[in-house]
């Protein structure tokens, strides 16, 4: 099984879209995932310059309103923008942890619809503020939904459980058999992103989240699927750190991610 390495265009948020292709050339990275609505180009050319530069685009979407009608409207609209883009798949934050349970229901199903009618594998990620903010909540949804499949973003749970996951294993299994997509950034009990995964007084996070991410990887295997899109995902500031009173990041976010690209490659069994 072969792992498709994206790059996020977190850190680089308001840079022309080129040049932040031609950066995530050469660094090696094989797609992009770039939150559609941050860029002013079209959809045309979003594409054409992906397919110029030989990426390919994970499209990310962030569905936004005061009630759970308006998170539909969004999601609507965005979906049909995406899909003009040629992306290979959405990654989502779609609905709120503040609307009911059925709501947020009626929103993903929603997307379920959108993704079947037009062969776009539609992914919700396990995001603090969205449905999907916690194992428990998440596990309700993905009983209630067999269809809905998830972005694995498991910093967010630690931060939320305040804790390594490991009394959470019967959510996680089914979490992990649900997950076709990786964000692979580093949390802990207390925050969702390690100040750098290189240092030594961190390496037990990072170990923890390779396990996690391998069982994904083994599930795939075990489905007999031809590949598997894993995205870095080190955060700039305020996920990053930063020192009192300067407000400077403690390191740099690119170089952070080119590092896990290469640890993921050299660590996970695919």
């Amino acid at each position: 099984m072969k792992l498709i390495l994206g790059k996020s265009k977190w850190e680089m948020w308001d840079d022309p879209l080129e040049v932040f292709l031609q950066r995530v050339r050469a660094s090696e990275f094989d797609a992009t995932e770039i939150y559609l609505g941050s860029v002013p180009e079209s959809p045309a050319d979003i594409a054409r310059l992906h397919n110029a530069y030989g990426l390919r685009l994970i499209g990310q979407i962030l569905t936004r309103g005061e009630t759970y009608q308006d998170h539909i409207r969004s999601l609507d609209s965005q979906f049909e923008f995406a899909a003009q883009c040629q992306v290979v798949f959405i990654n989502s934050h779609a609905g709120r942890d503040i609307f009911d349970f059925a709501e947020n229901v009626q929103i993903f199903r929603r997307a379920i619809q959108l993704s079947q009618s037009s062969g776009i594998p539609f992914l919700a990620e396990t995001h603090r503020g969205r449905p999907t903010y916690s194992a428990i909540e998440t596990r309700k949804y993905l009983e209630a939904l067999p269809e809905l499949r998830l972005t694995a973003d498991f910093s967010h749970w630690m931060v939320v459980h305040e804790s390594g996951l490991d009394d959470q294993r019967e959510n996680l299994d089914l979490a992990i058999s649900r997950a076709h997509y990786i964000h692979a950034r580093v949390g802990y009990a207390e925050g969702p992103q390690v100040p750098d995964p290189r240092a030594p007084e961190w390496k037990h996070a990072v170990e923890s989240h390779l396990q996690l991410w391998q069982q994904i990887i083994d599930q795939h295997k075990q489905n007999g699927s031809e590949s598997l899109y894993i995205t870095p995902e080190f955060g700039p500031p305020a996920y990053m750190h930063t020192a009192p009173f300067t407000n400077q990041p403690v390191g740099d976010v690119w170089e952070q991610n080119v590092y896990m690209k290469e640890l993921l490659v050299s660590t996970l069994e695919a």
